[in-house]
Parts: structure tokens; C-alpha cells; sequence
């Protein structure tokens, strides 16, 4: 039996264009895992690696339904005290909000059969056979971005201020706001992939 694979089944999801665009995001479901601090840190990568080794847990629950699948995108939404740092614009916020306050949110989507109940016997798999406990801190969470502004960022993460002025500067010119978290869609592997041809979707909901 073929694969799912979710980049092919929704190629508008994982596609961005170089310059930014207007778009209507459907509703998805995801494993995530939350946390605050910096993404170069241990932490996080801990937490990415609960995440991957859950996910999978959950594709070979589900192939031996015959309902296998690609293990997707990872991405996160990110966010700040905006009460304490106000006034920020999106590339503002990027260079003065310290790493170390940064709120995430990172997330791998599953398809629409993934179950609930798949995810706690994946869970309960991955802390049993890898010894990996931060798994127990995965949930299951529905999106729905509705109307987003979203632009491809080429390059490392240090430069996406770069790319934010452009989607800043989009919905500026056409009467848009904020309506939602800051989302990155990772289609580079950032452990894998140097740093000046990191592929990255930005994405901002919209009103």
C-alpha cells in the first residue's frame, strides 16, 4: 500500500513563494509539545527528539493498519510577553525579544485517521522502549489559521528579520493585521542542511 504523504496532499500547506502571499490555511491536526527558552538549546532538542520518536511511534501504529504514512514537516508557532516588550514589529521582536523568553509551540501534522488513543499507546511505546519521558508531555492539538500572509525564507534563522519586513510591509499595504501566533514551517533539516540554504515557510494569521 502507497504512503500518505501530507507535502503532496496539501502542496499549498508546504509551499511558500518568494514573495509574500495571501492565502486560506484548512484546519489540521498535530502532535505538539510546548516550552519557553532558547531553540539552540538542549531543551529543545530534547523536546524535538520526544517528538520525532513519538510521531513515529504513531506511523508504525498506524502501518500496521495499513494506514502508513510520511512523517511530516516539523514546525513551531512562536510568541513573547507582549505586554512586556511593546510595540515590537514582527523583525523588532525577532532581534530584542532575548531567546531565552521565546514561547513554542512545535508541531508535527498527522493525517485526519490519527487517533487519540494511537497517540497515549505511542506515548506510553516510546517512555517504555526509549526511555524517553519527555514524550508524556505531547498532545494532541487542532489549527485552524483561516486567512494567513506567508512568505519562503532562504537562509539562516538569524536573517528572517530580513524576510518578516517583506510580510510586514505586505499586510501594511493591504489594510491586514495580526491575528493569530508567529508559524514556521521547517522543510530543511537544520541539523542536516547548512545554514545559508535552510529552506523556512513564515506564516502570519491575518485579519
Amino acid at each position: 500500500m502507497e504512503k500518505l504523504d501530507l507535502k503532496k496532499q496539501y502542496k499549498a500547506y508546504y509551499n511558500a513563494k518568494n514573495k509574500p502571499e495571501l492565502l486560506i490555511i484548512e484546519k489540521a491536526q498535530f502532535l505538539s509539545i510546548t516550552g519557553i527558552g532558547d531553540p539552540s538549546g538542549k531543551v529543545f532538542s530534547h523536546k524535538v527528539q520526544a517528538l520525532y520518536a513519538t510521531a513515529y511511534a504513531v506511523k508504525f501504529l498506524c502501518k500496521a493498519l495499513d494506514n502508513d504514512f510520511v512523517v511530516a514537516k516539523l514546525q513551531g508557532q512562536w510568541s513573547f510577553d507582549e505586554n512586556k516588550h511593546k510595540g515590537l514589529s514582527m523583525e523588532e521582536a525577532s532581534l530584542k525579544v532575548p531567546r531565552s523568553e521565546w514561547n513554542y509551540r512545535i508541531m508535527i501534522r498527522m493525517p485526519e485517521f490519527v487517533t487519540r488513543e494511537q497517540l497515549i499507546s505511542a506515548i506510553q511505546t516510546v517512555v517504555t522502549k526509549k526511555q524517553i519521558q519527555l514524550a508524556t508531555d505531547i498532545e494532541f492539538y487542532e489549527m485552524e489559521e483561516g486567512k494567513v500572509v506567508q512568505m519562503l525564507h532562504v537562509g539562516p534563522f538569524a536573517n528572517e528579520p530580513e524576510t518578516l519586513k517583506q510580510i510586514q510591509e505586505y499586510m501594511k499595504t493591504n489594510n491586514l493585521k495580526r491575528n493569530g501566533l508567529h508559524h514556521e514551517i521547517y522543510l530543511s533539516d537544520f541539523n542536516k542542511i547548512v545554514p545559508h540554504k535552510l529552506k523556512t515557510i513564515l506564516r502570519e494569521p491575518v485579519k
